[in-house]
C-alpha cells in the first residue's frame, strides 16, 4: 500500500500541511505502512519554472510519479478566493489524466473561516472526478481556529471527522485493490 499526502500550501510552516500530517499518520497506523507528504512549497520553483510535466526537472518529475503511482492520496489545499490554490492545480494539471483512475483520495482543506468550506464539493471532489478517482465520501475542513499551532489540530470535532475518513479509505482501498481477474 503506497500512501502520499500532498500539501498544495505555499507557505511553511503551513495549516495544510498539519491537517494532511495528521490524516497520513492515522492512515499509516492503519495500514501498518510508511507514507510521505509531498509539501508543494517545496518544489513551487521547479513547478512554475518547468511547466513541462514528465519532461521538468528530476524533482518534479519524481513528485509526478510518486503521485501517480500511489494508492492512497489525501490532498490538501488552503482556500484562495474560494478555491484550492493555484500551486496545487498546476500540480495536477500535470498529472497523466489515467493515473488517478480507481485510486483512492482523501479530501481535505484549510481556511480562514467556515465560509470557505464547501471548497471540497465544488472543486475539490469535482477536479478528483475528472480523474476517475474514488474520493471519499468524508472530507475534511479546518480552519484556524481549529488548529493549536501549524501542527497541532485542537479541535476534537476535526481528529472525529479523520477517524471516519481513514475507516472510509481503509473499506475503499480494500475494495479498490482487488485484481481485475477476480472480478471478472
Amino acid at each position: 500500500m503506497k500512501i502520499t499526502g500532498v500539501s498544495g500550501s505555499l507557505g511553511s510552516p503551513s495549516r495544510t500541511k498539519g491537517l494532511v500530517a495528521a490524516i497520513v499518520r492515522q492512515l499509516e497506523t492503519r495500514f501498518g505502512v510508511r507514507a510521505h507528504i509531498a509539501d508543494l512549497s517545496e518544489t513551487a520553483p521547479l513547478q512554475w519554472a518547468a511547466g513541462l510535466g514528465k519532461d521538468g526537472p528530476v524533482e518534479l518529475r519524481s513528485l509526478l510519479n510518486r503521485i501517480e503511482s500511489s494508492d492512497v492520496l489525501v490532498v490538501g489545499s488552503p482556500v484562495y478566493k474560494g478555491a484550492y490554490s493555484g500551486l496545487f492545480k498546476h500540480v495536477f494539471d500535470l498529472v497523466d489524466r489515467d493515473a488517478l483512475r480507481g485510486k483512492v483520495v482523501l479530501l481535505a482543506a484549510t481556511g480562514g473561516s467556515d465560509q470557505h468550506a464547501l471548497v471540497i464539493e465544488h472543486h475539490l471532489r469535482p477536479l478528483f472526478a475528472f480523474f476517475g478517482a474514488h474520493t471519499v465520501p468524508t472530507g475534511i475542513y479546518a480552519n484556524e481556529s481549529d488548529f493549536a499551532d501549524y501542527d497541532t489540530i485542537a479541535n476534537p470535532a476535526i481528529l472525529i471527522r479523520i477517524e471516519q475518513a481513514v475507516d472510509q479509505v481503509v473499506y475503499l482501498a480494500g475494495r479498490s485493490t482487488v485484481p481485475a481477474a477476480a472480478v471478472a
